[in-house]
């Protein structure tokens, strides 16, 4: 029997947005489809049971993105989908990040949340869909969890905010805003903008926070009226006994060791031997008590004790002492330096190191050819020609291990690219594919922020004229009850042990992208937005001591980097330029040495390294889309003789009819008396006809006509007996 979906209904902004449940995924822990519009998004959540051995919780997030979903094959050699594309990576990112500090501290049960595109109608983004559907599901399942969320996009419009906006409307935004929160408290928050201020961005945050509302309402009434029990789970736990037990062992250990003068190896590596030392010490009267398998336990439980201690030792002395593990007061950043130009043969190069922190960025210039191919349910633009790209290896962090891109990479990459590309200048002013690559070669926190910087030098190290440099910052948070510090340029510890990590970037005139992961149930508005002054303040002036290696962008790109220059030509001339199956530009392309492309506009570019080549392709191009003038004298190429005259090429593929009565200044017998296939002649054109058709004259040259003079005596092939010119008499 067909079973009854539950319907529920609500409004996002002032659109419908329609959760169905019942009919679908039986099986699953709970499933639910949201629809808005005609995008619809399906989400199925399921629990399974304890892995041995994890020490921590196994949530998977995914976002499959299915092309039936807008009426489309895969582009893929395979024609069906693979790997997930970056923004794939990014929706699952984002459905991750609220959803995560909400499942019970403890939990060792897999947890996979999958979502799924199941038609995407082009106008209503599918991301905030797939979050609300993700909470909606877990709230109806029999997982354990402390929601609802709701998630909503607001966009900025003509100096005006817009809940929800479209992606038509998000074409003329300066702002693409998402934000996900509980009822009380903002949870997530993941923008890119084009140099918006701090107070906008405070009114769109809280204006995103009451846009909620409705979504986290209807949330509850479904788990009220639909909600499966909540099944009972164990988590792992360490008594508060022992950790007061292990605090009181090494709080003045700890607090001697970040006294000490500060360096990551000194602070790491002494409390590493703290928390060997320690667990030695609390289990070796336990060996004669224990087996070997409890021992084992036993000391995973010193270890975990260790870790709530250390964390509230670190947190309470930054709370009350304003003193951070390397030193630092809350508001005070790391010693920066830079350089650019690092390699000689990059096209751009820009060194960024803070602290501990260092990152190089490479950037390359290419042709429009080298943009990348989009194949994705985004109404946007088939290819993308500003790129970055993120890599972590391990001996960043003083580690070995496999090289692999994974969500982290891609996340960090992304954030980057959204940092810098309201500055990268127009197409028609710069026709250039960028990328950006950013090498971490050390990390001690905020290495995605350390790539923005240097990715800004590496742009105006190469010669691209952006708008305005860019600096970015990451931003920690400790908060105990009222209590809280907002710490500027945090260090990885402090991104582990606080419970905020709030990047921000932006030039002198704005933001231009914020990604704000928590750990605890949500941050009020206030805090965000103090926290948005004092990341302003920090950006400033790490982007004070970034301009005095590079204030702007060169004037001269190197030598070896390629030129491009832009011509247009008549659309209906495109084809002359391609050739029969190409064979005409790869022709040019060989014998000019350059690379071009070509619009379907008529926009050309030529790609060269050497001015002579680019001058070479230029003039070959203008003469294979040159209009034939009237008037005009050509020296062409005799290409087919017939008994009436001879047909000249003037122009490549175009050609003319020299009259035989054309041909000389006095008669001629016969046309090969004159010329010859294969030689070169000097015309004038007299005519060309609505078919195309070019009348060409030889005589009038010879004669000294002028084109009135031409025109009267070529009619048909007769001739008048006024003569000029010569005045010779046949």
């Amino acid at each position: 029997m067909k079973p009854e979906a539950k319907i529920y209904r609500t409004k996002l902004g002032d659109k419908d947005i329609i959760f169905e449940t019942g009919k679908l995924a039986g099986q699953a822990g709970g499933a639910v489809t949201i629809r808005q519009g005609d995008s619809l998004v399906f989400c199925a959540s399921t629990m399974g049971g304890v892995r041995e051995g994890l020490d921590f919780f196994p949530l998977t997030v995914d976002y499959e993105e299915r092309m039936y979903a807008g009426g489309r094959i895969p582009g893929s050699f395979f024609r069906r989908e693979g790997r997930p594309r970056g923004e794939a990576v990014l929706i699952a990112r984002m459905t991750d990040r609220p959803i995560r500090p909400l499942f019970p501290d403890g939990m060792r049960n897999e947890v996979q949340v999958l979502l799924m595109s199941f038609s995407a109608d082009t106008e209503n983004p599918l991301d905030i869909l797939g979050i609300n559907a993700a909470s909606a599901s877990l709230m109806i399942s029999d997982i354990p969890w402390a929601g609802p969320i709701g998630a909503v996009r607001i966009g900025y419009i003509d100096n005006e905010l817009v809940v929800n906006p479209s992606f038509s409307e998000l074409e003329e935004s300066k702002l693409d805003l998402i934000v996900a929160g509980t009822k009380e408290a903002i949870a997530m928050v993941e923008c890119g903008a084009d140099e918006v201020s701090e107070q906008v961005m405070v009114e769109a945050l809280e204006l995103a926070h009451r846009s909620i509302q409705p979504i986290v309402e209807l949330q509850e009434q479904m788990a009220r009226e639909i909600g499966k029990e909540k099944r009972d789970v164990e988590t792992v736990t360490t008594e508060e006994s022992l950790i007061n037990q292990v605090k009181d062992a090494i709080k003045n250990r700890l607090l001697e060791i970040l006294n000490k003068p500060y360096s990551k190896e000194n602070l790491y590596g002494g409390i590493s031997e703290l928390k060997d030392a320690v667990v030695e010490e609390m289990s070796s009267g336990k060996a004669d008590e224990l087996t070997e398998s409890e021992l084992k336990e036993w000391k995973k439980s010193i270890g975990r004790a260790y870790g709530e201690a250390e964390k509230a030792i670190v947190r309470d002395r930054i709370l009350h002492e304003q003193k951070r593990p390397d030193g630092r007061n809350p508001k005070e950043i790391r010693d920066i330096w830079c350089e650019v130009n690092v390699s000689p043969r990059a096209h751009g190069s820009g060194l960024f190191t803070r602290g501990e922190t260092q990152v190089l960025t490479m950037a390359t210039l290419g042709t429009p050819r080298d943009a990348q191919e989009l194949d994705n349910l985004i109404p946007s633009d088939d290819t993308k020609r500003y790129m970055h790209h993120y890599n972590f290896p391990p001996f960043s962090v003083g580690e070995t291990g496999r090289l692999f891109t994974g969500r982290r990479e891609i996340g960090h990459g992304m954030l980057a690219e959204r940092a810098l590309r309201p500055m990268i200048p127009d197409e028609s002013e710069f026709p250039y594919t960028l990328r950006l690559v950013s090498e971490v070669l050390a990390s001690n926190g905020s290495s995605s922020m350390a790539s923005a910087c240097g990715s800004t030098l590496a742009l105006m190290d190469t010669g691209v004229p952006i708008k305005r440099p860019v600096s970015g910052v990451a931003m920690g948070l400790i908060k105990q009850d009222e209590n809280y510090v907002i710490l500027t340029d945090i260090l990885g510890m402090e991104d582990h042990l606080g419970d905020m990590d709030f990047k921000v970037t932006g030039t002198t005139e704005g933001i231009t992208a914020l990604q704000m992961d928590i750990k605890i149930s949500g941050l009020t508005t206030e805090v965000m937005s103090e926290a948005l002054e004092q990341a302003r303040v920090a950006r400033l002036s790490i982007l004070d001591t970034m301009l005095q290696t590079i204030d702007k962008p060169r004037t001269e790109m190197k030598d070896h980097a390629p030129r491009i220059e832009t011509i247009k030509v008549p659309v209906d001339k495109i084809g002359a330029v391609i050739g029969k199956g190409g064979e005409t530009i790869r022709n040019l392309q060989e014998e000019t040495n350059t690379r071009i492309d070509i619009e379907d506009d008529g926009t050309i570019f030529i790609a060269s390294t050497d001015g002579v080549g680019y001058k070479l392709a230029r003039e070959r191009i203008e003469r294979l889309t040159e209009e034939v003038e009237v008037g005009r004298i050509y020296t062409g190429k005799v290409v087919r003789v017939v008994d009436f005259g001879a047909f000249v090429e003037i122009l490549p593929g175009q050609d003319g009819l020299v009259h035989i009565s054309q041909l000389d200044t006095s008669h001629v017998n016969k046309v090969t008396d004159i010329v010859k296939e294969g030689d070169e002649i000097t015309v004038m054109v007299t005519n060309v006809d609505n078919q195309g058709k070019i009348r060409l004259s030889r005589q009038a040259l010879l004669e000294g006509w002028t084109l009135e003079e031409a025109q009267a005596q070529d009619s048909g092939g007769k001739k008048s007996s006024n003569r000029r010119g010569g005045n010779r008499r046949r």
